[in-house]
């Protein structure tokens, strides 16, 4: 990789982290777990990109590590993509026992 180029990614993802950060901060704790359950259950995206990216690896040769890493980010995806749909799943069971009773 260049330098310039590894420099760019580098601020890139400083950049993100910052960004990320202040976004988190500025939601009020009311509306934190509703955003954060939705944004893990669309991470779904992530599935498909660790199993696009196993298949790129396979195609390549390298069967070993590309293997062990697109199961451990499949895995990771898949965890994230489960306790979104759980948690935002509670939520609703939440709020419509709430309209029941009331």
């Amino acid at each position: 990789m260049e330098p310039a180029t590894l420099i760019g990614s580098i601020t890139l993802f400083v950049l993100a982290i910052f960004l990320g950060f202040e976004l988190i901060t500025k939601v009020p704790s009311m509306l934190h777990t509703p955003l954060m359950s939705g944004a893990n259950a669309i991470s779904g995206i992530s599935v498909v990109g660790a199993l696009l990216g196993a298949n790129v690896a396979y195609d390549g040769g390298n069967t070993v590590v590309s293997g062990i890493l697109a199961f451990v980010a499949l895995t990771l995806a898949m965890i994230n993509v489960v306790g979104g749909f759980a948690v935002t799943n509670r939520m609703l069971n939440m709020i419509a026992g709430k309209k029941r009773r009331g």
